[in-house]
């Protein structure tokens, strides 16, 4: 009896230890497929954020999306915090974060190319150069109305007063701050002068134009890239595949930042793209 009794005890041992061994692959396995995804509150990439995100979790992935400034989301791709972006404006916006990065961090491919930046202001405003805001700076209230003071477009702002001596503030806010003046100005139809990109829904709503810049201190276009901390690859290679393919055009993205400034829930948003995008996102998910 003492035998058997010793030999049952043994059994269940072992069943126990090859549970507790098989659940502790079974949570290596969930903490495995958990995907943080960092993007900076811009419009463009709140879309595009929740749309990867949604396509992910239609392969069973859960996806963790975290709001960061800038430099906060290179420094989080850098040291692994954050598995991958779509935000990274390059090569011109995010610059000094890429150059002091750049070696850290994996660019995947650009997902929206041919990105504008500059100084825009309604169509209805006269002047049409950069070269003539000085002569009519009163109007203007001598400001132009910038966004977060880390984007790399108010670097570009910063220089552009330089080169062009303008006798002009530059206000720092936030994008929603940035649009909330540029609304009220355009319904009392009012100048104002903001900085912008393309693409933005801004455009598809008001009536607005860049003005011209002769120095070409906004000359050259970005494009947005994804961006992945290094060894992504090769811990999660399918989630990297879609990343190969994900990209898409500025009327899509358009479509979503729209959508949320008419009030759509950014995920609602992004869902009713997909919905009508099946095509697309069946490209980004097909097995090579």
């Amino acid at each position: 009896m003492k035998s058997v009794t010793l030999i049952l005890m043994l059994v269940l041992a072992l069943v126990a230890s090859g549970c507790a061994e098989q659940a502790d692959q079974n949570k290596d396995i969930t903490v495995s497929e958990k995907i943080t995804v960092g993007y900076v509150l811009w419009d463009g990439e709140i879309a595009s954020t929740n749309v990867i995100k949604q396509v992910l979790e239609m392969k069973g992935y859960e996806v963790e999306i975290r709001a960061v400034d800038a430099g906060t989301l290179y420094k989080g791709l850098a040291e692994g915090d954050i598995d991958f972006t779509t935000s990274a404006w390059l090569p011109v916006t995010h610059e000094n974060y890429w150059n002091y990065y750049g070696d850290q961090i994996v660019n995947v491919r650009h997902n929206l190319e041919g990105c504008q930046l500059g100084l825009a202001v309604p169509a209805y405003v006269e002047i049409d150069s950069i070269e003539e805001l000085n002569a009519n700076k009163e109007v203007f209230d001598s400001e132009i109305i910038g966004i977060d003071p880390s984007a790399g477009i108010m670097r570009n702002t910063i220089t552009t007063i330089e080169i062009y001596d303008l006798d002009y503030r530059l206000v720092p806010g936030s994008q929603a701050a940035m649009t909330a003046k540029l609304s009220r100005a355009m319904g009392a139809k009012e100048p104002i002068v903001v900085t912008l990109w393309s693409p933005h829904w801004a455009f598809s709503r008001w009536d607005l134009k860049y003005l011209d810049d002769p120095e070409g201190v906004f000359s050259l276009e970005d494009n947005v890239d994804t961006l992945t901390r290094i060894g992504f690859e090769e811990d999660m290679p399918e989630v990297h595949r879609v990343l190969t393919k994900f990209h898409w055009s500025h009327e899509d993205a358009q479509f979503v930042m729209l959508a949320m400034e008419y009030g759509m829930h950014s995920e609602e948003a992004a869902a009713k793209w997909i919905e009508n995008n099946p095509e697309k996102v069946n490209e980004w998910l097909r097995e090579d």
